[in-house]
């Protein structure tokens, strides 16, 4: 492709332009694909084509690591890989939101299989990076049907151990963020009929389901029990065994837990395995004769039979016997014969594997379609197609299916010569690009020689099947030479009878693209008919079996009533291959062509002459030849100035040039690029990838200046509407606040506007509920209020009082709860040994000796005097009197009339510990550590009031 972009990638020798040395007569050439395969490097690129080599072995290069490599990449970015192709097909598909489709082709056992589940795996593995749980039930649900899909069309045969028997398309749906929401899958041409291959769902049943399962089913062990297993029996039905490694039990565990997480109930599995179970026991079913009569010599598996059909005995006999037929109003039973029950026998276990593959195909689209997509509401609806479909093959003895399945080829091929050859040269001529014409085989006069109308192999086929009467194959051969007989790619041995390789009567030979192939014409009546007697489906229709049962909804039908002659299987496959590339031609195509490089399955051998035939039928030399010629990338001109325009002055964010065209040749002029380029009249031609990937890493250096331009203003509006709604709220929750600040206040107000007059100065008026912002306010206000509610109950008081008043708060506030009384609800008199009540007839002693004191100390007022018990250290209790005054603490003796017996200063005194009981017990603390201790005695009813008085009338002493 003129180079890549990445040296790597060169210096490996990823470049298949060389492959046409794959072709080259010159003997000991070295061959690019044989070196690639050699070196352990299975695939390569032309254009945007990969070539994949089968390489027999396991390799690891699908891992998570790999997957995380390839995604996003360009296409030459990274080695090649079906992951590249995978992911430029996903890109397509995400950024201009156009449907894609990958076609893998190649001929039996050149890997396509394995290329599709990769490629479904990467398509997987990249998408859904939220893990939502609905897209990841998709995917899970699309991988998953590759289990099934895979089991029960796929065969082990002599060429291939998993070969694909049938054809599938899957479409995976996607919504407008590139999520997996559904798919479709559409199957083409079971193969029900050959000689050499085994369905791999039969295999699993026999050798790998429970003992317990198998009892169930009447089934034994041994696969060489059943004639349709059995090699070298007579097998109508394409299953034979060859001995495999592969371990049947876990696969068919795997097969059946994957049915169930499709949503298979359990129901519906065991009547898919009880339908197996019926085709083998079909195959061993033996029919005899007694003189006219036919007979079924092994009658015992006729309970079987209807066992497993929910049936009646009695009704599969007769089914397999005899064929119902409507003459006029008459219904009579007509009897087969060994014959005509053997071709019955065998039709209903093919017919019978035949509608079962389908249902569980629409079983699965049931469950993986999108399911209530509105493209109004969710966006738009795209699409990613993956083709797997059987491969070109030439076999000794070429029947009916082979040649569908090599018609299905050619139609491919066609589509690939179209899309890649043709319109590559067909679009130089309208873009007016210089071209050298390249000469390449068009295939559609070998699609005409099969599907056309009125003289296509298909329109003969359909015609000797319509026709009234017995229509043998040899009869149809010689309406083939009839009306083909100057056909270039046809002949017979009629019209060649000097070719030995023919058989008269049997053989035909079409020049395929991919070679010449040699059909035998035995059968292809028969097949193309595709009869089932009516009775066989009327009995299956009418099994208690609900599953069973909707698989033949033409059972209902009466004998008597008259039906439109179905279409034949040739009609069929033919509408649904012209369906098919009609669907992909319909989107843009990415495709991976398979290469089998020997018969052997040899992950060492290279076989020259096989894989120059493959490259050639493939039309890889012819892909290589044309992209060598032309340019590797061509866009619109309006789309590549979408892509691109933001790399250039002149472009961004849109020119001022009078055309789009002279807009991308300022804009590729202003690269450097034009000399790599040319213009077309709708179109630009870019000739190597390495301009693309230049113009891509300008683009994304482009991208993130612009995103980081847009994020800031983006980012600036979102501040400034966050602004405007933070200033707003601002205002409001200031509004908001004054009001309920102005509400509280006047709450306030209503409520205390009358305190002065009320009896207890407003104390029983309830404060209302602040606002938060107000709490703090309203521990203040309520202090306020407090110091307000103790000023006006203590403003009239007299001196006297306010210092009596002060000595109970002082008293509440030292000791509130550590006594039970502490005399607050009476008037403390402090002097007591002055009172007659409390010393009557000591208490004018005790005013002479104060005075005397007094005189001599300069005391100014008594602080307390009261009788007390003293209790010296020797444990003795004598009355004592206790006088406190202002500067001295005096220890009298009431017996010598009150004479001083100690005087302590005051300032001496450190503290004073009280006892909490009843004990009056008071202990004064001094500097010298020669405590007083004494109990207080007196006439106050309440025992021990005056411990009280005593404290509060030294606190209010000493904070004065």
């Amino acid at each position: 492709e003129g180079g890549l972009a990445n040296p790597q990638v060169e210096k490996k020798g990823f470049l298949i332009l060389g492959m046409t040395q794959v072709c080259s007569e010159e003997q000991g050439s070295e061959v690019p694909l044989r070196m690639e395969f050699e070196k352990g490097r299975i695939y390569s690129y032309i254009g945007e084509v990969v070539v994949s080599v089968n390489p027999y072995r396991a390799m690891n290069i699908y891992g998570r690591d790999t997957i995380e490599q390839y995604k996003g990449r360009e296409l030459y970015e990274r080695p090649p890989h079906l992951f590249a192709i995978a992911d430029a097909a996903y890109k397509a598909m995400k950024r201009r939101n156009k449907d894609t489709c990958i076609v893998i082709s190649g001929e039996s056992g050149a890997g396509k299989t394995e290329a599709s589940k990769y490629i479904m795996q990467y398509i997987a593995a990249i998408t859904n990076p939220s893990q939502r749980a609905e897209v990841e039930r998709v995917k899970n649900m699309l991988l998953k049907s590759n289990c099934v899909l895979e089991a029960f069309g796929n065969a082990k045969t002599n060429r291939n151990d998993n070969s694909s028997r049938f054809g599938k398309y899957m479409d995976i749906n996607f919504d407008f963020k590139g999520d997996p929401i559904g798919g479709h899958i559409n199957n083409y041409l079971l193969e029900k009929v050959g000689v050499k291959s085994v369905f791999k769902c039969i295999f699993q049943l026999v050798k790998g389901a429970p003992d317990a399962q198998l009892r169930s089913l009447h089934i034994q062990r041994d696969p060489t029990a059943y004639t349709y297993i059995k090699v070298g029996g007579q097998i109508k039905i394409v299953f034979s065994i060859l001995q495999s490694s592969i371990n049947d039990s876990a696969d068919f565990k795997a097969v059946t837990d994957a049915m169930k997480v499709i949503g298979f109930t359990t129901e519906e599995i065991q009547t898919v395995y009880k339908i197996l179970a019926t085709i083998l026991h079909l195959g061993n079913l033996k029919f005899g004769s007694d003189g006219d009569v036919t007979l079924i010599e092994n009658s015992k598996l006729v309970s079987v039979l209807g066992d497993l059909l929910s049936t009646k005995d009695e009704n599969v006999e007769k089914a397999l016997l005899y064929r119902t037929v409507a003459t006029g109003r008459d219904v009579i039973d007509k009897q087969h014969t060994h014959q005509e029950a053997s071709y019955g026998r065998d039709a209903l276990a093919k017919a019978i594997y035949e509608r079962l593959f389908c249902w569980i195909v629409g079983r699965i689209n049931d469950v993986i379609e999108v399911k209530n997509y509105d493209a109004r509401v969710h966006g738009k609806n795209t699409v990613i197609g993956v083709l797997d479909i059987y491969g070109f093959e030439i076999f000794q003895n070429n029947s009916f299916e082979q040649f569908c399945i090599n018609y299905c080829n050619e139609k491919l091929q066609q589509l690939f010569i179209q899309l890649v050859l043709k319109q590559e040269q067909e679009e130089y001529q309208r873009e007016g690009i210089p071209w050298k014409h390249i000469d390449y085989f068009n295939n559609q006069i070998i699609v005409d020689l099969v599907e056309q109308q009125h003289k296509g192999i298909f329109a003969v086929l359909d015609e000797a099947c319509m026709n009234v009467g017995k229509v043998t194959d040899e009869m149809f051969l010689q309406a083939l030479n009839g009306k083909l007989a100057k056909h270039a790619h046809y002949t017979s041995r009629k019209l060649s009878p000097t070719d030995k390789n023919l058989e008269f009567d049997r053989d035909f030979r079409i020049r395929h693209y991919a070679g010449d192939v040699v059909y035998s014409v035995v059968g292809f009546i028969d097949k193309n008919k595709d009869t089932l007697f009516q009775d066989f489906k009327r009995l299956l229709y009418n099994s208690s079996n609900p599953v069973l049962k909707a698989m033949w909804p033409e059972g209902k039908l009466s004998i008597t009533e008259v039906t439109k002659r179905p279409l034949t299987a040739a009609t069929l496959f033919k509408n649904s291959m012209i369906s098919l590339v009609e669907n992909l031609a319909s989107k843009e195509p990415y495709y991976v062509r398979c290469i089998k490089p020997n018969d052997v399955k040899s992950p060492l051998l290279f076989e020259h002459e096989r894989c120059k035939h493959q490259v050639e039928y493939l039309g890889l030399l012819e892909n290589v030849r044309v992209r060598r010629a032309g340019f590797a990338n061509r866009q619109t001109y309006p789309r590549f100035l979408q892509r691109y325009k933001m790399i250039s002055e002149f472009t961004w964010p849109n020119h001022d040039l009078p055309s789009d065209k002279e807009a991308v040749e300022r804009l590729l002029q202003g690269c450097g690029f034009e000399h790599d380029v040319a213009y077309g009249k709708t179109k630009v031609f870019i000739r190597t990838p390495r301009t693309i990937f230049s113009l891509e890493e300008q683009r994304a250096e482009m991208v993130k200046r612009i995103v980081l331009f847009l994020q800031k203003v983006w980012r600036g509006t979102l501040a400034r509407m966050r602004y405007r709604r933070m200033r707003a709220a601002l205002i409001i929750i200031r509004a908001y606040r004054r009001y309920k600040v102005k509400s509280y206040i006047r709450e306030v107000n209503r409520r205390f506007k009358n305190v002065r007059g009320m009896k207890d100065h407003g104390k029983h008026v309830k404060w209302p509920t602040p606002p938060k912002v107000l709490r703090k306010f309203e521990e203040a206000l309520r202090n306020i209020y407090n110091r307000w509610w103790a000023w006006t109950l203590i403003k009239d008081l007299s001196p006297e009082e306010m210092v009596q008043i002060r000595a109970k708060v002082a008293t509440l506030e030292c000791l509130k709860g550590q006594r039970a009384d502490l005399g607050l609800q009476r008037a403390w008199e402090g002097n007591y040994l002055v009172s007659k009540k409390d010393s009557p007839g000591t208490a004018s002693s005790f005013t002479l000796v104060s005075s005397d004191l007094q005189r001599k100390d300069k005391f100014m007022r008594v602080l307390f005097s009261c009788n007390v018990r003293k209790i010296n250290r020797f444990n003795k209790a004598e009355d004592r009197a206790l006088l406190i005054t202002d500067r001295h603490l005096y220890k009298m003796d009431p017996v010598k009339l009150y004479k001083p017996m100690k005087s302590i200063p005051l300032y001496n005194v450190t503290g004073v510990s009280i006892s909490p009981g009843k004990d009056q017990l008071v202990v004064f603390h001094t500097k010298d550590n020669r405590d007083l201790i004494v109990c207080l005695q007196g006439m106050v009813p309440a025992g021990d009031s005056r411990i009280g008085e005593l404290v509060g009338t030294l606190l209010s002493h000493f904070k004065r």
